[in-house]
């Protein structure tokens, strides 16, 4: 048998040719799927735009049918909120006029105008209705409240502060019939609290009532007291009413000869809104 040469390590292994540098992958090849995803990625952004672009001109076009929710938030998003500036500047006018809230304002009705109803004995309605006037601020301030005493048109009345203000009126000399006795309240209808203008007038009608015994008169409430010029003319946020205290025909005895009784009647009103007093609803006949 003949010897053989045992083969050389380098034929069993032989060595593999070193790259210097890695292979280069061909560019229009390589990432052909990152290609695909960024065409999607762009259509998507597409109709993301175009779909904000018809919801904003769909809020504001005319007859919108967009949900109303939706509308909200956008223009929420879009514009400042008005309502945080008004709560803002509420919260600046209450910091610097917080020393008027606790005024009451009482209107003489016709008082510095005319003389409002005139009778046959020549009474006139202005002279009586600035006689209870005076009596209502004399009670109250007697009480330590720091009370306003009113022309029907003064200009103070201009965004007028105060926790309440009452105006006092009378009703007609002539006589209209045995029914035409008694007062009625009306209060601001634009009052920006109706709960709190509601009781007020509830007091006013509620007590005025207990102390005259007047009944309350409630199918003559006329345009000219719920639409009583001051209560446009005052700060909305002044509770405000209006008072006809009584027919200056068949109630005459009591608006001329019990003059503090009535006035009482008033302070008892203003004192029940005031004080938060528990009532009960007005019985209209």
């Amino acid at each position: 048998m003949s010897e053989q040469t045992p083969p050389d390590e380098q034929d069993l292994f032989p060595e593999e040719p070193i790259n210097e540098e890695p292979p280069k992958h061909d560019q229009r090849t390589r990432g052909r799927k990152p290609h695909v995803l960024t065409f999607w990625s762009g259509l998507t952004t597409v109709l993301a735009s175009a779909f904000l672009a018809a919801t904003l001109f769909t809020i504001w076009t005319p007859g919108s049918v967009v949900d109303s929710s939706l509308q909200a938030r956008m223009v929420q998003v879009l514009e400042p909120d008005p309502a945080e500036d008004e709560i803002l500047a509420s919260t600046h006018a209450d910091s610097e006029d917080s020393a008027h809230w606790d005024n009451i304002g009482i209107v003489a009705g016709h008082y510095g105008f005319d003389s409002g109803a005139v009778c046959p004995d020549g009474t006139t309605e202005v002279e009586l209705n600035l006689k209870i006037a005076t009596l209502v601020q004399k009670m109250l301030a007697d009480q330590g409240y720091q009370v306003d005493l009113l022309q029907e048109f003064d200009p103070r009345l201009q965004g007028y502060q105060a926790a309440v203000l009452v105006s006092i009126h009378l009703d007609s000399c002539a006589y209209i019939n045995d029914q035409a006795t008694g007062f009625k309240v009306a209060s601001a209808l634009s009052a920006r609290d109706a709960v709190n203008s509601q009781r007020l007038t509830q007091c006013l009608a509620t007590r005025y009532g207990e102390v005259t015994g007047l009944p309350y008169h409630a199918g003559s409430v006329t345009d000219d007291m719920t639409y009583y010029h001051a209560f446009n003319e005052i700060d909305i946020r002044t509770m405000a009413a209006i008072i006809e205290a009584g027919f200056m025909n068949l109630d005459y005895p009591l608006i001329t000869e019990h003059t503090e009784q009535v006035a009482e009647g008033i302070v008892a009103g203003i004192l029940c809104f005031l004080n938060n007093e528990p009532l009960q609803p007005v019985q209209n006949p």
